[in-house]
């Protein structure tokens, strides 16, 4: 790749000793310009699925028109047996970069006696079905046919990819991850690839049943997951940003950051203020609240091994930065460049962020009544949020096999009523007069801790907190309960709010509920939530809390999934999931890497990016709040049948909310999957 300033590719665990562009990729074959669930999958893009995006058309009947000349290269040959051969027939993407990935397509024809072996002049032939036509391989078949050799047992061909691994020293071999490979099947590839490659080769499972195939067989192979370990850089949402590098050691400095910083994170924290761009030194998931508020804000986010070391020379420095697939670049900017910079605000609203971008639900203050949750409905939201009325209509669906836990809505009055009487609006004006609160960050974060200090202080009115207890005791049973919020800022088609507001877990007493209830309605004025919402143009006085009480449950497992591929939005047939063992307020919270999964309905295969190697998880206290117990290390947590019917009530809670595109919080209990929250996904294109 060529950059600006001649400057010179770097590893991404080095960088530039110069203000020049430094182009920091990883050596992981698989990351690749363009192909942002390549990346995460550790794996070749897909050719068939580019002419498909692209064109919109079936593949051709006859030999194909857009083949690439190259006479003096056989269509195939019978063995490799050189890298000169390799080379020869191989297609290479990213060439001349750290992110070089050599591959060439095989095809073992089983019919024939012996069984023969086509490594394939991939250049030319970029799919395995035009090679068979153009050659004549099988005249006059048609694609389904042709399909076959990749479902069934008594197929006539294996098709195959052999890659050179560069991220770890590595030739392998591998097949579509739909393909339904069988140990026959996978020990007759593996003889006839080592018999007819020159190096040691590995083979490289691309689905959960590969895995299995693999480990019947007894063969040695590499998995996505353990390549995806070995990758420097993950990109979580591509995009530019101009703006100060910050590097942050810990909790205390989240909340320093400004818009225009970009912000290097030692620590994956659970919120994090607007910034230009985040770069972190842990992986997290798709579904991480910092990352979510990535692809609100349409900021790029990556994860970059020791990131604070290699961005150091650069720490409080004006940069450009872009985040693609392949690698990440970083440029200084020269003097005349940081003084033509626009005012902050604009370069606020350059960020995805934009003023005025996002409305408050206008908020139906007639409404007084707790308001069980049967009864909720997407009307409802005016009164009690878009997270509380999400409840009731998933339950209203009943979608088979799920459920929701009961609970109440605490509407939107309660709480205006509430601030009113302790006189919020007075406060808040005068806590917006003290000096430095508007240009301080710092300033910014002490006024809105004792603001909520004084909210959990103040007297809620007797009748209504007796009301609260009422509704509690009756409704459901005086048991342990999730006090949440369900604000009418947060799960808005624009702007998702994760992790902004605060929960309280297993609350037990009537006291408890009362103070849980004022935390949540204090928690209006996080620091996050506070600079969040002001980015995004939400005037302070048009937002209200509304509260969900809702009963406890113990879950086996518990995680979060969105309806579409995250890091492809041309996938819509991807199923994305995240999953922990106990409560799931871990899965969330970005602080751990949980196990995450990709379920695809075109190719029915499951495949794996991560699995959780954690040794305690979350669980319901006797006595209040969580408690974290020992599990056994190693367990997955999600198996291939709850995969499949998490995406199957994935898909069904999109036809719920319009076939909008879900965020979805779920748990298990026992056999049953448990629904917690659906919010729009929502994705900002920059």
């Amino acid at each position: 790749m060529k950059n600006q300033n001649n400057a010179r590719p770097v590893s991404a665990s080095c960088f530039q000793k110069s203000s020049a562009i430094a182009f920091c990729v990883a050596a992981a074959a698989a990351m690749l310009a363009a192909q942002p669930a390549a990346a995460q999958l550790a794996r070749k893009p897909s050719y068939y699925q580019q002419q498909n995006q692209q064109q919109s058309q079936p593949l051709p009947e006859g030999p194909a028109a857009q083949l690439v000349p190259r006479p003096s290269v056989p269509s195939s040959l019978p063995a490799l047996r050189s890298q000169g051969d390799f080379d020869q027939l191989a297609r290479v993407y990213d060439a001349g970069t750290p992110m070089q990935l050599a591959h060439a397509l095989f095809a073992i024809d089983r019919q024939a006696r012996p069984p023969r072996m086509y490594y394939i002049d991939t250049p030319r032939y970029q799919l395995h079905v035009r090679f068979l036509r153009d050659t004549r391989l099988v005249p006059n078949t048609i694609k389904r046919e042709i399909d076959r050799n990749y479902l069934v047992p008594d197929r006539r061909f294996l098709f195959g990819t052999l890659s050179w691994q560069q991220n770890i020293g590595s030739f392998t071999y591998e097949f579509w991850e739909g393909d339904k490979l069988t140990a026959p099947l996978l020990r007759q590839a593996d003889q006839q690839v080592r018999a007819s490659f020159f190096g040691p080769v590995k083979f490289k499972t691309n689905s959960t049943l590969h895995e299995r195939v693999a480990k019947e067989t007894g063969i040695d192979f590499v998995s996505q997951e353990a390549l995806i370990r070995e990758q420097p850089f993950l990109p979580m949402n591509l995009g530019t940003a101009t703006g100060r590098v910050r590097i942050v050691e810990d909790d205390s400095g989240i909340n320093a950051l400004l818009p225009d910083d970009i912000a290097v994170l030692r620590q994956v924290p659970i919120g994090l203020p607007p910034v230009a761009a985040v770069l972190t030194e842990r992986p997290s998931t798709a579904l991480s609240h910092v990352n979510l508020l990535a692809k609100g804000w349409g900021i790029p986010n990556a994860y970059v091994r020791d990131a604070a070391a290699v961005l150091k020379e650069h720490a409080g420095q004006w940069v450009a930065l872009k985040v693609a697939a392949s690698g990440y670049q970083v440029r200084r900017l020269t003097a005349d460049e940081i003084a033509a910079l626009p005012p902050r605000a604009v370069r606020t609203a350059a960020t995805g962020a934009m003023p005025g971008s996002s409305r408050a639900i206008k908020p139906d203050l007639r409404e007084s009544r707790l308001l069980p949750l049967a009864s909720l409905r997407a009307r409802n939201s005016a009164q009690c949020g878009v997270k509380a009325a999400n409840l009731g209509a998933m339950q209203a669906a009943r979608i088979p096999g799920t459920s929701v836990p009961d609970g109440f809505c605490i509407p939107f009055a309660h709480y205006d009523r509430f601030m009113r009487a302790n006189g919020l609006a007075d406060r808040i004006a005068r806590m917006q007069q003290q000096p430095g609160f508007a240009s301080d960050p710092k300033v910014r974060q002490k006024a809105l801790a004792q603001l909520r200090d004084e909210i959990v202080q103040w007297p809620v009115d007797a009748a209504t907190a007796a009301g609260w207890r009422a509704a509690w005791q009756s409704q459901l049973g005086g048991g342990g309960v999730f006090v949440r919020s369900s604000s009418n800022s947060e799960d808005l088609p624009g702007f998702s709010g994760a992790g902004l507001y605060t929960t309280v877990p297993n609350v037990k007493t009537g006291d408890a509920l009362e103070v849980a209830v004022k935390k949540v309605w204090a928690s209006v004025f996080n620091p996050e939530a506070w600079e969040a919402r002001s980015a995004a143009g939400f005037a302070a006085e048009s937002v209200l809390m509304g509260v969900f009480v809702q009963t406890a449950i113990d879950s086996t497992n518990a995680g979060v999934m969105i309806t579409r591929d995250p890091f492809d939005a041309g996938h819509p047939h991807i199923t994305y999931i995240s999953a922990k063992r106990g409560i799931g307020i871990r899965v969330v919270e970005g602080r751990r890497v949980a196990e995450q999964v990709m379920y695809s309905s075109w190719s029915r295969a499951i495949q794996v990016l991560s699995r959780s190697a954690e040794d305690t998880a979350l669980q319901l206290d006797k006595d209040g709040g969580v408690k974290e117990v020992p599990v056994e290390a190693g367990r997955n947590v999600l198996t291939d049948e709850l995969v499949v019917r998490l995406a199957n009530v994935g898909a069904a809670v999109k036809r719920t909310f319009n076939a909008v595109d879900q965020d979805i919080e779920w748990a298990t209990v026992g056999d049953r999957i448990v629904l917690l929250q659906a919010r729009p996904y929502v994705e900002r294109q920059r």
